[in-house]
């Protein structure tokens, strides 16, 4: 046995997936004693506390000084994702353009002729704090987004800018949608998004549902978050969107199975992965696994641990992608392309489609599975998605 790693003392799991624990529902409760499962589940709840949340705060005065000339969504992680989020749902059609801003440095341009949307899970992100008191000082509208009483509500208070208080319950990646429906409302007041309260009721009953179907009593052959889990197990993900809105969603799961199953994971938008990524399939863990594996080897008695990972791609696709027909065609058939490349070479897709009526439902709809089965997989390998000593520990050394 070697020696113990130095810094690895509070790392704990196993390299092995534990594939009879997904039907285990005590056993899978255990191993989350976090509550990630549980934080997961209340997305939608979380649309409907921050649809009421923002309707108590006073965003008449927004759009008194007319169309401004950027709108500038700062934070690290989670409250930057909403930007991206953001930008997405206001489609390339929206007049105005739509920024993230995911460092501490304040762009120097940023003045009185601009929005700045400061998001933070805590209220106490580096990033969204200096950007947020800079742009009170230039005289740009500004709007905090983030936990009640926190320093980021301090500095929205002290420039007279509307706070919206949103509670912090859990990991900050837990709470994406309590973070998203302020930034859109937000959004809205300036007449950029079309985000109606429809579409925000059907999202939570989208996040209800999904909540239900991915459910750790649900067994794995009816539960989708499950088989995803499953099926990624000991590869290495590879995760295409098949337009901005679920490439947007594709993010998304890279940062949750990074977080909660401590996987590496490549992301992009599916047309950007035709310009080179999609070479992935051809290389060590592509199709040079497949021919160097031995089709013959019984699991049970050859030593197959030295195997390669091999790659599993999966394609998140938007049903409601285009207004032109010319360019949903285009998209289906790039994903039809990647999906015939990859199964010639031996590698497995997993394909999700988005499913309802508005851009905000179908991206709801591609999210909700898919966060479900990164703590899936995390817990399979017997891990705590809540704690990750790693980022612990980073954030204990940056404070000395």
């Amino acid at each position: 046995m070697g020696s113990p790693i130095d810094g690895a003392a509070g790392v704990r799991g196993n390299r092995f997936f534990d594939e009879a624990l997904l039907d285990n529902a005590p056993a899978l409760a255990a191993r989350d004693p976090g509550g990630m499962l549980r934080a997961i589940a209340s997305a939608g709840a979380q649309v409907r506390e921050a649809t009421t949340l923002t309707a108590e705060t006073d965003l008449s005065h927004l759009a008194d000084e007319g169309r401004p000339r950027a709108v500038v969504v700062v934070g690290a992680g989670t409250a930057a994702r909403t930007g991206d989020i953001l930008a997405t749902i206001a489609g390339p059609r929206c007049l105005v353009p739509v920024l993230t801003h995911r460092s501490v440095e304040v762009p120097g341009w940023i003045g009185a002729a601009d929005v700045v949307f400061a998001v933070s899970a805590s209220g106490r992100s580096p990033e969204a704090l200096a950007v947020a008191e800079a742009a009170g000082r230039r005289g740009a509208r500004l709007v905090g987004i983030g936990a009640p009483g926190s320093p980021l509500q301090s500095v929205a208070e002290r420039y007279r800018a509307p706070f919206i208080p949103v509670p912090r319950r859990g990991a900050a990646r837990a709470n994406l949608w309590g973070l998203t429906v302020p930034v859109l409302l937000a959004a809205r007041a300036l007449g950029l998004v079309k985000v109606n309260e429809a579409d925000l009721a059907e999202t939570a009953v989208r996040l209800d549902q999904d909540a239900d179907r991915c459910r750790p009593t649900a067994e794995t052959f009816v539960n989708r978050a499950k088989s995803l889990a499953l099926n990624l197990a000991g590869s290495v993900p590879v995760i295409w969107g098949d337009s901005p809105l679920a490439a947007v969603a594709a993010v998304r799961y890279g940062d949750m199975l990074s977080a909660n199953a401590r996987y590496p994971v490549v992301t992009d938008a599916l047309g950007e992965a035709g310009r080179g990524r999609v070479g992935l399939l051809d290389g060590v863990f592509g199709a040079l696994a497949a021919l160097e594996r031995d089709i013959f080897a019984d699991p049970e008695l050859d030593d197959v641990t030295a195997d390669p990972p091999r790659l599993k791609v999966v394609l998140l696709c938007d049903g409601g992608l285009a207004d032109e027909n010319s360019a949903a065609q285009t998209t289906d058939r790039r994903a039809e392309v990647v999906q015939d490349i990859a199964a010639r070479r031996g590698i497995e897709v997993d394909v999700l489609t988005a499913e309802g009526g508005s851009a905000l439902e179908r991206f709801a709809s591609l999210v909700a599975a898919t966060d479900f089965a990164s703590v899936y997989l995390g817990l399979g390998h017997g891990l705590d998605p809540m704690a990750v000593p790693a980022v612990t520990e980073l954030k204990e050394q940056l404070r000395k």
